[in-house]
């Protein structure tokens, strides 16, 4: 009787009494758990970004004789999306020259719509790239081809970098007879306002 009138008043006060078989409550782990620093991925690359290069092309096409190099500078336009260690991107290239290949005959301007991926190193980017290409020439028209090459880029503050890129440019068949291929490759530096 003594341990029916325990068990009821311990059920009464909201405390559940331990009989034999019945079984332990689950011990309760009060510790808090340590947080987990999330990782550091450098700075962030996402946004759009517009700025100035400048550099040095070289042309060369199947006609012998029919060659030449230059300077060659423009405008850069474009966007990045940060997926952590990578970048990806797409942009535009407007660059103006005066290659000279033959007497009144010169490669005038390029320009580039592009795609572009890279590997963050610390404040910058390695990065490789591709896409459609347009050569302008004095004499000939203009022609489309594709371009691809690499370069590094790096973050000087949060909304300023400079960088560095090689292209290598294919343009099949400008209008002569026979059809002249041409081959050009670009060396330029740049600077990006990011926004």
């Amino acid at each position: 009787m003594r341990k029916i009138l325990t068990a009821l008043a311990a059920t009464t006060l909201g405390v559940t009494p331990a009989l034999a078989g019945s079984p332990a409550p689950a011990p309760q782990d009060n510790t808090i758990a340590a947080a987990v620093p999330a990782p550091n991925y450098g700075p962030d690359w996402t946004g759009f970004y517009g700025g100035a290069q400048v550099g040095w092309g070289d042309v060369d096409t199947n006609v012998p004789g029919v060659s030449g190099d230059d300077m060659i500078g423009g405008l850069t336009f474009g966007y990045d999306h940060d997926l952590g260690d990578w970048v990806i991107g797409a942009g535009l290239d407007y660059d103006w020259a005066d290659i000279g290949l033959a007497p009144g005959l010169s490669v005038d301007n390029i320009f580039r719509a592009k795609l572009r991926g890279g590997y963050k190193v610390g404040n910058g980017l390695i990065y490789g790239t591709g896409g459609y290409a347009n050569a302008d020439t004095s004499t000939l028209g203009d022609e489309d081809g594709y371009f691809i090459g690499a370069g590094y880029e790096h973050l000087i503050s949060d909304q300023f970098s400079v960088g560095g890129e090689v292209l290598w440019h294919e343009f099949d068949g400008f209008n002569t007879f026979p059809s002249t291929d041409v081959e050009a490759t670009t060396v330029q530096v740049r600077g990006t306002f990011r926004f």
